[in-house]
Parts: structure tokens; sequence; C-alpha cells
């Protein structure tokens, strides 16, 4: 298992084209990876996630995107995803498909393609409006029972990215604290990237630990505080008041731009954006209010 700068990880395995997922859930979403697939050029990406949050919407307005397959889109807490809402509404910067589903759908759609099955089943979304928006959901009628099912196809992404609390040298990753769909998103994809906080020798799992083992991951990055501006457990909190002033920042087209030209673009990697933040010439506030 190659331990990889981010830079070279996204490089080697992320390509134009491709169905990604940066899962985490309100803990240890991986923003550093999605920062470096803006700055790499990435375009015309299928993203997958339970929870598009802040992450999604630079990614989404910095063109990244083509589709989006999503069950809940916001910024917690806040409001809106103003970036998401342009490119649908608008096609700005460019024109973005929205495939949704409930959470339970998703679930059962990552679950499959953990099982490597065709589809998965649930008992949602029978006398709901999502058929109709997404001609994906489907019904069979159970063989044993006669009840009608509802179906969603497996999801099983190009690449899943993941960030975790500690990895060790064999690549072993260990995620402690709350967990959305990580486990299943990492098992359904042909390419798993995580980036981590540390790199020990040791992983130091207590028992019942989520540890994702080296032969399902590809690569590791070491890159600290790498789920910024969510919290990672044991290591940092959640930055309230970034998730509030987005949403300055994101509602102008032009705030957007020059936020992401100057914190990502602007650059060179995780490390850097971060040190940007703490020195950079104009706060996240008057950044949003010029």
């Amino acid at each position: 298992m190659p331990e990889l700068s981010l830079s070279e990880a996204i490089a080697e395995y992320v390509r134009d084209g491709q169905t990604l997922a940066l899962e985490g859930f309100t803990h240890l979403i991986p923003f550093a990876a999605g920062h470096e697939i803006v700055r790499q050029g990435r375009r015309d990406l299928h993203l997958v996630r339970m929870t598009p949050d802040l992450v999604y919407d630079q990614m989404i307005g910095a063109g990244c995107a083509r589709a989006l397959t999503f069950s809940w889109g916001g910024n917690p807490g806040v409001g809106s995803l103003h970036r998401l809402r342009d490119a649908v509404e608008n096609g700005w910067p460019a024109p973005l498909t929205i495939r949704e589903h409930a959470h339970a759908g998703m679930a059962a759609a990552y679950t499959a393609g953990a099982a490597n099955l065709p589809f998965g089943m649930l008992r949602g979304s029978l006398g709901t409006d999502l058929p109709r928006v997404n001609d994906e959901i489907r019904f069979v009628t159970c063989p044993y029972t006669g009840e009608t099912l509802t179906t969603v196809p497996a999801l099983r992404p190009d690449v899943t990215i993941l960030h975790g609390q500690r990895a060790d040298r064999r690549g072993n990753v260990l995620m402690r604290g709350i967990v959305g769909i990580q486990k299943e998103a990492a098992l359904a994809a042909r390419i798993l990237l995580v980036t981590v906080e540390e790199i020990v020798e040791d992983l130091g799992a207590p028992m019942n630990a989520l540890v994702l083992p080296h032969w399902v991951v590809t690569a590791v990055s070491w890159v600290p505080g790498g789920a910024w501006p969510s919290y990672a457990q044991g290591h940092y909190p959640r930055d309230n008041a970034f998730y509030q002033v987005w949403d300055g920042i994101s509602r102008g087209r032009e705030s957007f731009t020059r936020w992401m030209a100057h914190h990502v673009l602007g650059t060179i990697d995780h490390a850097d954006f971060l040190r940007s933040l703490e020195a950079g010439s104009a706060t996240a506030e008057e950044e949003a209010a010029r």
C-alpha cells in the first residue's frame, strides 16, 4: 500500500469523468482532498455523497462536476448551498444534473455496491414523489411475500476518498467517532484513497473500532487538519464560524471566485491553505463583504 502525498494520490488516481465519492458525516469530511481536486482542474465528475455540504459546494462552483447523486444538500445549520443552487438553477459555471434519494436509499445503494450486488432494496420511497424525480428508483415484488419493495441501483464509485484519524505503515486505517456511510462507500469503490491526521507504527485500535484493512486501501496520504472546517474527533473541533461566513462568501459568483482563487487555487497544498486563512490579507468576513 503506497504512502503518497495528496497531490500525488489525486494526480495518479482521479481522472476527468469519473464517479467520485467524498464521504463523511458532519465529521472527518475530506476537505483537503476536495481542494486538491480543484487545484488539479478535474472536470466532468459525477459526485456522489449522502450529505453534500461545503466541500461539494466548492467543487461544483469551481466547475468540477457534471452530476450529483445525493440525499440531502445544504450548509448544516445555516441554509442553502449557493453554488449548488446556481449550477442547478442557472447552469453556472456548468449545468449540473441531480439525482436525489432518501438517506435510506443512498445507504441501500452503497451497501449493494459494497456487496457486489446489482441493486439495493428498501421499503422507503413508496407513496413519495422521489420516483417521479428519479427514474432510477423502481419497484419489485418480493418472491416470498408478494410485497412491493423499492429498489435502487448499486453505487460503485470509481474512487472513494475518506479522512481518518490514523493509519499504520501497512495502510490499515482507524476511524474514531461518528461515522456515516464511510465503510460501505469504501468497500463499494474500485479505488480507495484516505487522508489521515497521523501515520503511526501501531494503530492502537480498541475493540469494535472501525478499521479499514490495508487490502481495501489504495493509498494513504498524511494530511494533518485535512477535515477542516469539519472536525476530527481527538484532533480539532468543528469550525462553526466558518460555516456561517461561507454563506456570505458563496452567495455571489465574484466573492466565491475571489475566495477560491486566493485560498485554494493560490495555495500549493492543504498546509498552505490553512496558513492562508490564518495569515491572509483578508478574513473570511472581509471577503464576504466585498
